[in-house]
């Protein structure tokens, strides 16, 4: 069994015990038919419309004034992460929901350490059901070193600062140096993310699906100070200790030339604006809607916002794992397939990689990348992070990353899927009764 799928039935575990903290809802977002149709109908061109829509949502701003750069498996974005945190000369602010004390996470604790020891203060945040099997001692020694650092609704209900809330977890993946840049997406700090996804075949041990394929943003400018207010926010909710003063908030100037929004999201919210956000993209959709996600367990909404878009003539294509470390959500998502499908929406599942990404983007001017997953935990009880960006330039290469994830996958036919084993039919209708029920 793999690290995280550990991880995925202790969280499971945890929700049943709780099962009352899991009769949560999804909010209500019909109003986005009728209320963001009619505002698009009033703003003309696309950009315009697109950011009247987001913004009338709520939350944060629309930044413009940004750079930023796409980060595809865990070696390019491990290795713009470690330059980052060398160069930093006054802070590090860390949130991980998984960090291993394997290889990877060694060297960035040692580089860590190694920067506090030249006078940057890092702060960090891990979750504890996350980081479940790491080594008390492993933090231990980041302390030691000076750096502050906080567990996130700890397991224990004695060791936490506040009340016992077990079936909130800190998803999010949240690296912001001294507040100019920030990286988030999918990548945990582990080690099963060092090979990426382009090991050849012959590389892999017997059965072995491959490296995984995740996504990160590395992003300059403005917007970097509503990540860093993300980071601090946790903080303080979770009860942690003063952080040490910095120039947390420096003076960003403009660095180039992409709009950002910066969306968190915490069962806090009266409703998920990660959630929202998505819907409120692909309900205004006119030509192309295009998602990765690892763990797709879509409620009735959400479906119907992708049947809708189909039927109004917008091509939507949904690439999902071929092969997944959690086997409920497999699934259950693929218990959504036949009516997807029958409806025109194209179904692709990744091959040769553990897909473990979570991006959308949507007619070429519309991109999110970010932690959540397309279930019902991500949108209820988690703390989770994305970035919206609009600007065609960053959206070209979204789409260009998604057409060698298609290269990379196979097309689900109606006809086939049809016709697939009794068994599937029965794992697909059990993993969707427990999905539900456990928020996987």
């Amino acid at each position: 069994m793999s690290r995280h799928a550990a991880v995925r039935i202790r969280t499971a575990a945890a929700c049943l015990a709780f099962a009352a903290a899991g009769c949560a809802t999804l909010p209500d977002t019909e109003f986005l038919t009728e209320r963001y149709t009619a505002q698009a109908a009033r703003v003309h061109g696309l950009r315009e419309r697109e950011a009247a829509l987001q913004q009338e949502i709520g939350g944060t701003s629309l930044v413009p004034g940004n750079r930023v750069t796409l980060l595809q498996d865990g070696p390019e974005t491990y290795r713009a992460m470690l330059d980052a945190i060398g160069a930093a000369r006054d802070h590090v602010n860390l949130e991980s929901y998984i960090f291993e004390d394997g290889e990877v996470g060694q060297r960035f604790a040692d580089l860590l350490i190694e920067r506090q020891a030249h006078g940057v203060q890092v702060n960090i945040i891990y979750d504890s059901v996350g980081a479940f099997g790491t080594s008390a001692a492993f933090f231990e020694r980041l302390r030691q070193a000076g750096i502050q650092v906080l567990e996130f609704n700890p397991v224990n209900p004695l060791a936490g600062e506040k009340a016992w809330t077990p079936n909130n977890r800190d998803h999010r993946k949240l690296l912001v140096v001294d507040g100019r840049t920030a990286f988030l997406g999918g990548i945990n700090i582990s080690s099963v993310y060092s090979s990426g996804s382009g090991m050849r075949k012959r590389d892999r041990a017997a059965g072995d699906v491959g490296g995984w394929r995740d996504t990160d943003v590395r992003i300059e400018g403005p917007v970097v100070a509503d990540y860093q207010r993300l980071f601090m926010a946790t903080w303080q909710k979770q009860g942690g200790a003063a952080l040490m003063p910095r120039d947390y908030f420096p003076a960003l100037a403009q660095s180039g030339t992409e709009t950002v929004r910066a969306i968190g999201s915490t069962p806090d919210d009266e409703y998920s604006l990660i959630y929202l956000t998505l819907i409120a993209a692909i309900t205004s959709a006119e030509k192309r809607v295009q998602i990765v996600n690892a763990y797709f367990v879509p409620d009735p909404q959400l479906v119907r916002a992708l049947l809708d878009a189909a039927a109004r003539g917008v091509d939507v294509r949904i690439i999902l794992p071929a092969n997944s470390d959690s086997g409920v959500a497999f699934h259950a998502g693929r218990a959504h397939f036949s009516e997807l499908l029958e409806g025109g929406v194209r179904i692709y599942e990744r091959q040769g990689a553990l897909l473990h990404a979570k991006s959308a983007s949507v007619d070429g001017n519309w991109s999110c990348v970010g932690s959540s997953n397309l279930d019902w935990r991500s949108a209820l009880d988690n703390d989770e992070v994305n970035a919206v960006v609009l600007g065609p330039a960053f959206a070209a290469r979204m789409e260009t990353a998604f057409a060698l994830d298609i290269a990379a996958s196979e097309e689900i036919d109606l006809a086939s899927w049809q016709r697939r084993a009794l068994v599937l039919h029965v794992k697909e209708w059990v993993a969707q009764a427990w999905a539900r029920l456990l928020q996987v």
